[in-house]
């Protein structure tokens, strides 16, 4: 809501974006500030009041930095808006450990990681079907400052490095075989699609919409397949198997920052 209220100008603008509901002015900017500030308040103190102070301020922080630093900032500053941004779409599953254990631990900075790298394919997938969106809307995002086979590069690029970190969970043992499995596959078509679009003519925007829809299903399986491996019990809760090299996790707690993940991870409002 409060990115909608400070991007009502460019909203108007784009093809994309132009029927919400401050462009079609069904409410006012004014309105959707001070429900956005209501909704945001309301939340730091919900979480603050049910689980703890760590977790609230960490959604603070996630809020303040999503609205000041990418929507205020970033968005219409530099190409490397997703990229940085997108830290703020990565933090659910730190806030989730936080909620639950007061603390934050090397499992959900291995989630964050994983979202922080999945972001910027996803959203530069959706962007180079969206250039002239963006571009007559003044916002620099990758495809229209660099061009079509610069964005398609750092796309393959950054899917290669999502692969790697999704193996993550797997390597510092808080998931199982299920989850490695699972990862790979989905890793490997992952990496074959962002190919594709590497090697794809500028007129094909079908390898740009595949790779987009893909990279959202991609994400929801890679977090329900934790979510299976810890119903399962197909792994050991508190010592990686991997070559009895020892991970001390709180394996019991992990669903719900997973499901946190889950519901809050995409700012498809970009």
């Amino acid at each position: 809501m409060l990115n909608m209220w400070y991007d009502a100008d460019i909203d108007a603008v784009m093809t994309r974006t132009a029927m919400r509901p401050i462009p079609r002015g069904k409410i006012s900017r004014f309105e959707a500030l001070v429900f956005g500030l209501v909704l945001a308040g309301f939340a730091v103190v919900v979480l603050a009041l049910a689980t703890n102070l760590t977790a609230a301020a960490l959604l603070a922080g996630t809020i303040l930095f999503y609205i000041v630093v990418y929507t205020a900032w970033l968005k219409r500053a530099t190409p490397q808006n997703i990229v940085i941004g997108g830290a703020a779409g990565a933090l659910p599953p730190v806030i989730g450990w936080a909620a639950a254990t007061g603390d934050v631990g090397l499992e959900p900075l291995a989630l964050f990681l994983i979202i922080f790298l999945w972001t910027p394919p996803h959203f530069w997938a959706l962007a180079l079907n969206r250039t002239d969106d963006y571009a007559r809307a003044g916002v620099p995002m990758l495809p229209v400052i660099a061009g079509r086979a610069a964005t398609t590069r750092q796309i393959l690029s950054y899917s290669g490095l999502l692969v790697l970190a999704s193996e993550l969970p797997w390597m510092l043992g808080f998931a199982g075989a299920i989850y490695g499995v699972i990862v790979a596959i989905c890793g490997a078509l992952f990496l074959l699609l962002a190919r594709q679009l590497n090697r794809s003519l500028e007129a094909d925007r079908r390898a740009a919409h595949r790779l987009f829809v893909f990279s959202i299903f991609y994400l929801f399986v890679l977090f329900a397949a934790l979510l299976i491996d810890h119903g399962t019990g197909s792994f050991s809760p508190t010592q990686s198997s991997h070559g009895g090299r020892g991970v001390s996790v709180h394996a019991e707690l992990l669903p719900g920052a997973v499901r946190s993940a889950c519901c809050t991870a995409n700012f498809s409002e970009v």
